[in-house]
């Protein structure tokens, strides 16, 4: 039976999540990918077992993540009850409904029917009797949010959710929908959205996230392996540009890509760090971000890339500095 680490709670960096008392790493493991059924469970287990000794207590899933869909759950269901059964006060747990998911009318959107339906799914899968925080993944707009927000509102009173998170929301959505769960009864603790230095969402929700004092979590941080060092001298033969994913293609390598990545792999180098601890403490080093999604499909990766804990500090002539390349003005640098 697995032991977690002693130490494991000595390196991490731990946020509070919005205006409450909950307290996420600063990076957590998303199971979007490589934890399906399609992958081997060895693997999958040293991930989350790894992670959990270095600190990572939250797990983000989806009812629809692994392939097939739900089996990253049921990934995660397993290790808990095999491993992690005993730390599982220790742990956050979550998962999210909004995406197809089963055929018929019942399954993706916003309604009550599938919502409650969908986290049920879940629960089974996982082999829990609760998540810690339960996301609608996506507006729905052919249902009204007052059905979605008092569905919600209803999975928390019925304990099967301590929290409620939204993801992939625009400004306006987001502010109304926060505006609708505070009428049903319960507030919106987080909002999980698409955020690297390549695209920088932040920026237009900010205002929202602060007014609602929410929580927000960043998925795709290292945009789909662009910011790191994998591209920056041709396109690997075993890298995800190269293969099926519809995530990542090659037409996504341009020279005004590799022109930035270079450049800010320069500022890395003389920082100490790789482009992919950079990436990841310049997301994190202004405090609004609450937690990075780390995904990976070897533990090395995850070990990368919480060195960057190590430095979350930029001088300003730094912050300058990656901001001109991110304009695309890095060669009045003269680099």
């Amino acid at each position: 039976m697995y032991q977690a680490s002693s130490d494991r709670y000595q390196a991490m960096k731990y946020n509070r999540t919005g205006k409450s008392g909950l307290l996420l790493p600063a990076m957590s493991l998303g199971l979007w990918q490589n934890f399906g059924e399609d992958k081997p469970y060895a693997a999958a287990k040293e991930i989350i077992l790894k992670s959990f000794d270095r600190g990572i207590t939250h797990f983000d899933l989806a009812n629809n993540y692994g392939n097939p869909a739900g089996s990253a759950e049921e990934t995660m269901g397993r290790v808990l009850r095999e491993e992690l059964s005993s730390y599982r006060d220790e742990i956050i747990l979550t998962t999210k409904a909004g995406y197809d998911m089963w055929p018929g009318p019942y399954g993706d959107g916003g309604s009550k029917k599938y919502l409650v339906a969908s986290l049920d799914q879940s629960l089974k899968r996982l082999g829990v009797d609760y998540v810690d925080i339960y996301y609608h993944h996506r507006p729905d707009p052919d249902t009204p949010q007052e059905e979605t927000a008092e569905a919600l509102a209803g999975i928390v009173k019925s304990g099967k959710a301590l929290y409620i998170g939204l993801s992939n929301y625009g400004p306006e959505e987001l502010k109304s929908m926060a505006g609708h769960l505070k009428a049903a009864g319960v507030r919106c603790l987080i909002h999980q959205h698409r955020y690297s230095m390549l695209e920088r969402q932040e920026k237009r929700l900010l205002p929202v996230l602060e007014e609602e004092e929410m929580g927000s979590a960043a998925f795709c941080p290292l945009a789909q392996g662009l910011l790191t060092d994998k591209y920056l001298n041709g396109i690997p033969e075993d890298s995800r540009a190269k293969s099926s994913s519809p995530f990542l293609q090659t037409d996504s390598i341009t020279d005004d890509y590799l022109k930035k990545a270079r450049a800010l792999n320069e500022i890395a180098r003389e920082r100490g760090q790789s482009l992919a601890q950079m990436a990841l403490a310049y997301a994190l080093y202004d405090g609004r971000l609450t937690t990075v999604l780390l995904g990976a499909s070897r533990f090395s990766q995850i070990e990368e890339n919480l060195g960057a804990l190590k430095n979350l500090e930029f001088s300003p002539e730094e912050i300058e500095r990656i901001e001109r390349v991110l304009a695309g003005r890095a060669e009045e640098d003269g680099k």
